[in-house]
């Protein structure tokens, strides 16, 4: 048997010993983030992705040798396990030939075959499967019982239980499972009678095409129009393909018998292969368009996480709407809430006059620095409002995304943060706060609702749940977090805390007042010398004692740092501020048996740019001042546009209308473009041309070749 670590460096090209180390990591309790940026030395310098993969294929290989273990164990009860085929279950390590193997041992409900071998029509199966008797049914005569009254029954009987075995035989169902996997077509049809319940999935009413080029996006649509019971889905491949292949696998002559196995192999691949492999094809395939949305859906994700923060400034945060007026907020630098109140700037009520003053009078009453307005709906209406306003000082707008904000408004979180407010408050200042800073206010909603997947309710919702978290888990961590300042929402995803360990923090912060060092942690209840290893390096201290608190240095290598102003006979703090001191170190003569010259760097990297945002700087947008709903867009029309969400086949676009448009990858570039994410980011600006414009269907089409 192979060790797992050669396996896994088999499947992803990583050596052997980096997986090792990697397994030892993360089997002393160690996260992706620690051990990608702390433990380079260990693993060789894998990033996270490697790490995540090495560990997910870990996982498989384990729940692999349960299988084995399960497989072994019921075989052995029936005692059929012999030392050859013992060997084949354990030097196997592929799942799809594991359960080949398995299939003829497998215990089963009542099957044809079955009923025809408890009837004693074995012996006559064997016969026929041997392919020397000439006269079939002069054989058959012998096996006539009460409940086998005639030889036509004695035939079939026997005819069933070649086909199981046709079935079962592992060289057969790769065959088939191999011309369906290359040679399937995915077809698509309308359930009778559904046409106007299942209008959305028109395209799909009489579809087909090879499915091996069907994309991911494609698939999922049309396996959720399955799923509602809007359409039918099938794939299978040309029959007169398989059929000789078996035929040329099973027959051996051209006796009676061999005739009797022709239809065998027929009624077997009918019955038995088709739908079992065309089942699994589907599913296969189900596996990798998930897979592919999963990815999209992290990377878009991930850059919305990253998206530019305002920072620490007081913000005037409003969620607009027009009879229900718009519920504005104040908030001080941290996202304190410090007012609240409602407008009527809009029909039916129109106090425009009355709405300016207010806002007018907050702005100066709360030292407001920046505007945060939600781009929901009467989101245009209310940006044109408030930049008709002649403020006392300089203001920038930003219109900010909504999406989750009422999900966040109705969640327990919310409902603790703010008991004594309504969900209209609550979403106003998490619009607010997303301004000042989206990672942070983010991480307080499901991602599943922030609205920027593809097809992300139909795919595996585990792996799904799995990724996002990883994603948000990097990302948090990536960037830092400020110990005096983060929410526990925030803390729960930095390395090695989770939910109850950030609340401890939280609380020990809330009672003792701000941290003053990194190692003032370990006074946290409940938070153990693991913990404080893992965590420590994401965490900041701003005007700390020790400026390394407030830098992406570990603990762990303070020393390191020290050492090197006593040797240029300076501070810590020197050597950030002075580059000519910096350059006077060689980090050759740093390097010890546990720290190498990757830690060296990053720590020489940290020391030049301490506790660097990672993120971009934010900028001001604003769309066609005469364009507010899909109406106003006309073919031809050049637009500025915010993209929104990116998928497979293309980028939605955010030009003012309450309605995304949709760039199709084909209308991206003047070349070819595999991969929309090549050419655009989330929430990039950009100008768009319209194409199309359907207002019935609430279409717009765009393009970025100008």
């Amino acid at each position: 048997m192979q060790s797992i670590p050669n396996l896994i460096a088999e499947q992803t090209g990583i050596s052997a010993p980096q997986i090792q180390n990697t397994l030892e990591l993360l089997d002393e309790g160690a996260t992706i983030p620690f051990i990608s940026r702390y433990r380079k030395e260990r693993t060789g310098s894998l990033d996270e992705v490697a790490i995540a993969a090495i560990k997910e294929s870990y996982h498989k290989f384990k729940e692999l040798e349960k299988r084995k273990a399960t497989i072994l164990k019921t075989i052995e009860e029936q005692d059929a396990l012999t030392s050859e085929l013992k060997e084949r279950i354990e030097n196997c390590y592929d799942s799809t030939e594991l359960e080949d193997i398995y299939l003829p041992y497998k215990p089963k409900r009542k099957t044809r075959a079955s009923k025809a071998k408890e009837l004693g029509l074995e012996p006559l199966a064997k016969i026929i499967m041997k392919q020397a008797e000439k006269d079939v049914e002069n054989r058959a005569t012998q096996f006539l019982s009460d409940e086998v009254p005639n030889v036509e029954a004695a035939i079939q009987g026997a005819r069933d239980i070649v086909a199981e075995w046709i079935n079962e035989n592992k060289t057969a169902r790769e065959i088939v499972r191999n011309t369906f996997y290359h040679k399937s077509l995915i077809t698509s049809k309308l359930i009778k009678g559904k046409e106007e319940e299942g209008a959305k999935y028109r395209d799909y009413f009489d579809w087909s095409e090879p499915l091996k080029k069907c994309p991911s996006h494609r698939f999922l649509a049309m396996q959720r129009g399955e799923k509602e019971g809007i359409l039918k889905i099938s794939a299978q491949p040309p029959q007169e393909e398989i059929i000789p292949r078996l035929e040329h696998l099973f027959i051996k002559g051209d006796t009676a018998a061999s005739k009797q196995v022709a239809m065998a192999i027929e009624d077997a691949y009918k019955r038995l292969l088709a739908p079992s492999l065309e089942n699994e094809t589907l599913a296969t395939f189900k596996d990798k368009a998930d897979e592919e949305a999963i990815k999209v859906f992290t990377e878009n994700l991930r850059q919305l996480l990253l998206a530019p923060p305002l920072g620490q400034k007081r913000v005037l945060a409003i969620d607009p709407g027009y009879r229900t007026g718009c519920k504005v907020v104040c908030l001080d630098a941290q996202g304190e809430l410090l007012h609240n109140e409602t407008i009527y700037p809009h029909p039916p009520q129109k106090e425009t006059g009355k709405s300016m003053k207010k806002l007018s009078s907050m702005v100066d009453a709360y030292n407001i620095e920046a505007i945060a307005i939600g781009n929901g709906t009467a989101s245009r209406e209310t940006e044109a409002f408030v930049r008709k306003i002649k403020f006392n000082r300089d203001l920038q707008v930003f219109v900010v995304s909504e999406d989750g904000a009422s999900v966040y408004s109705a969640s327990k979180a919310a409902r603790e943060e703010f008991p004594d407010f309504d969900v209209t408050v609550r979403g106003a200042v998490s619009i607010g706060r997303r301004l000042m800073d989206p990672l942070a206010e983010l991480v307080k909603i499901d991602p599943k609702s922030i609205g920027v997947g593809q097809y992300q309710h139909d795919v595996d919702q585990t792996k799904l749940k799995e990724a996002l978290d990883r994603t948000v888990e990097s990302v948090v961590n990536m960037v830092g977090v400020n110990l005096n300042t983060a929410s526990h929402h925030l803390l729960t995803y930095i390395s090695g805390l989770g939910p109850a360990l950030a609340k401890s923090i939280v609380a020990f912060r809330n009672e003792h007042g701000p941290f003053e060092s990194r190692s003032q942690l370990k006074k946290v209840p409940r938070l153990g010398a693991k913990a404080y290893e893992q965590a420590a390096g994401f965490l900041r201290i701003s005007n700390a004692k020790n400026p390394l608190d407030n830098t992406a240095v570990h603990p762990e290598s303070y020393s390191i740092v020290e050492k090197m102003a006593k040797d240029l006979k300076c501070t810590i703090t020197d050597l950030i501020k002075n580059k000519h001191l910096r350059e006077q170190i060689d980090i050759q003569k740093y390097v010890t048996d546990t720290t190498g010259l990757p830690t060296l760097k990053d720590i020489m990297e940290e020391l030049e740019k301490p506790g660097r945002d990672p993120r971009q700087t934010i900028k001001v947008f604003e769309f066609a001042k005469d364009v507010f709903s899909i109406e106003d867009l006309k073919p031809g029309m050049v637009v500025p546009g915010i993209v929104t969400n990116i998928t497979n086949f293309g980028a939605f676009v955010d030009v003012g209308v309450k309605q995304d448009g949709l760039v199709h990858i084909s209308q991206m570039a003047d070349r070819y473009i595999s991969n929309p994410a090549d050419v655009v980011k989330l929430h990039q600006h950009i100008e768009v041309k319209v194409l199309e414009v359907d207002v019935a269907r609430k279409r717009i089409q765009l393009s970025m070749k100008i």
